[in-house]
């Protein structure tokens, strides 16, 4: 009996399936995002003496926002849906950043390079792949685009002393974890 060479692949994704699952990932994670730094503003914006600080988040929760406004944009464009779990990505990222704020403001910023660094990293495999996909050179520039923002939020983060947060390396081994089951929930749901 022949093998039949198709079934050692049975769920390969076609071109539009990729753009669909990178789109959807990034949708969810961009907004995500956005809760997050929502999260610790909610907490830090009450305190008078933490002004300067809410300056920091607004910056990279305005970057977030710009990010998620493009990815809304090739969303309908590209005729794909967001994530199911929307509702969920959005509450669990408000949830970590009110309580990375509770914290205080060395894990607030220990949660932006643990985040950020695994984005960084998500982002840049799929620069990888859509490298490989003809016609993609636009998305592919968006994807490194955003990538380098990230990067940066990270470094700012590790620039505001986010690793002597309190207990770092369990917190960030914790929120990097979430984030890399949510990006693999997310490709497909």
């Amino acid at each position: 009996m022949p093998v039949n060479k198709k079934r050692s692949e049975p769920f390969a994704m076609n071109h539009k399936q990729r753009i669909d699952s990178i789109l959807r990932v990034d949708h969810a994670g961009e907004y995500a995002a956005t809760k997050i730094y929502e999260g610790q503003l909610a907490v830090f914006s009450k305190l008078p003496h933490k002004q300067g600080f809410c300056e920091k988040l607004r910056e990279m929760e305005a970057e977030e926002h710009r990010h998620l406004g493009a990815f809304n944009e090739l969303l309908v464009e590209r005729e794909a849906r967001p994530s199911l779990l929307s509702p969920l990505w959005g509450a669990a990222g408000f949830a970590l950043g009110v309580g990375t704020a509770l914290m205080g403001e060395r894990a607030a910023m220990a949660c932006t390079a643990a985040v950020e660094e695994v984005i960084g990293t998500h982002y840049q495999k799929q620069e990888e792949s859509l490298a490989q996909m003809e016609g993609e050179e636009s998305l592919r520039e968006t994807v490194d685009a955003f990538r380098q923002d990230e990067l940066e939020h990270r470094a700012t983060a590790l620039d505001a002393d986010a690793e002597s947060a309190f207990g770092y390396i369990p917190l960030t081994r914790v929120i990097q974890g979430g984030c890399r089951l949510a990006i693999k929930i997310a490709e497909k749901i």
